[in-house]
């Protein structure tokens, strides 16, 4: 048996690369028609995009899923002695010290210190090797990343398919129980007709009314609030609706086409009643399914 999965879920994976640069995934997935992915990639980072893409088409099916890439180097300039300003300061301030009778030579750190003496290396040369393996380590943090997002979706599943499970255990209560007050139906009807009919023709009216003619019409009352073939559908629903939570899988869509088909015989069976009561089973029974259908919109 296959863990149902929901498409909710959040992950995160980080570490360091050759460089030193730090480097953070953030993964989270929503439930969504289909598989969405959209990735927030640092400048440079666009070639990693296909290759994404194709590790999660191989996790999931459905959801919107989001990818975040953060990364974070503290460059540190490297600082280099310019020659010409070093040496034209050099210059001034020996010709300064021997002008001034008694004063010290000039010191290597002032000298320094002097603006324009220093100044940054330029950055080292683009190595497209260094680059590519930046890219592998990424890609690979992310298909960890995917890794965690899955767990977290199966935690949600297990969840969620706790909640579906009781919700279809009080739709098939309440199914047992409109089988019950429907099984009464027919009589209720018929007395009802009878006492109406005596009502409208006075005391031993109904005398007057031929018995096929009675009879014909309290069958037609009966047809017309017959929702044995409603209840049995409902129980071919349930049925598959269970086989569906224990195949685990991929399961979503069936579900959510199963739950129109549960509100369709529900709106059927609200329509043929014929007393308060199966009514009012009915009503339960609609809010519950739109419970199961709220649910299942959540599993991949």
């Amino acid at each position: 048996m296959t863990a149902l999965m929901s498409m909710t879920g959040f992950a995160r994976e980080s570490g360091s690369l050759a460089d030193g640069t730090a480097f953070v995934w953030e993964l989270r997935s929503v439930n969504g028609r289909g598989l969405d992915l959209r990735l927030r990639l640092p400048p440079g980072q666009d070639a990693l995009e296909p290759v994404l893409r194709e590790e999660t088409t191989k996790r999931f099916k459905r959801g919107n899923v989001s990818a975040t890439l953060t990364l974070r180097r503290e460059e540190r300039p490297r600082l280099a002695p310019d020659p010409a300003a070093l040496e034209q300061a050099l210059a001034l301030a020996l010709d300064l010290a021997a002008r001034i009778p008694g004063a010290p030579p000039p010191r290597a750190e002032a000298l320094l210190a002097l603006p324009g003496v220093m100044r940054a290396q330029e950055a080292e040369a683009h190595d497209e090797a260094a680059d590519e393996a930046k890219r592998a380590a990424l890609a690979r943090a992310f298909t960890a990343a995917l890794g965690g997002l899955a767990g977290a979706r199966r935690a949600e599943g297990a969840k969620l398919a706790g909640i579906l499970s009781g919700l279809l255990e009080e739709i098939a209560a309440l199914r047992e129980d409109a089988a019950r007050e429907a099984a009464g139906q027919p009589e209720a009807q018929r007395q009802r007709y009878l006492d109406q009919l005596a009502s409208l023709l006075g005391e031993g009216g109904t005398a007057r009314v031929p018995e096929e003619r009675l009879a014909q019409e309290i069958a037609l009352l009966a047809s017309r609030s017959d929702v044995r073939e409603e209840l049995d559908r409902l129980s071919a629903h349930i049925d598959a609706a269970r086989a569906l939570l224990q195949a685990g899988e991929a399961a979503g869509r069936k579900l959510e086409f199963l739950t129109q088909e549960f509100v369709r015989e529900a709106n059927t069976l609200c329509s043929k009643s014929a007393s308060v009561p199966l009514t009012r089973i009915g009503l339960d029974l609609k809010a519950a399914i739109e419970r199961l259908r709220e649910q299942a919109a959540n599993v991949e």
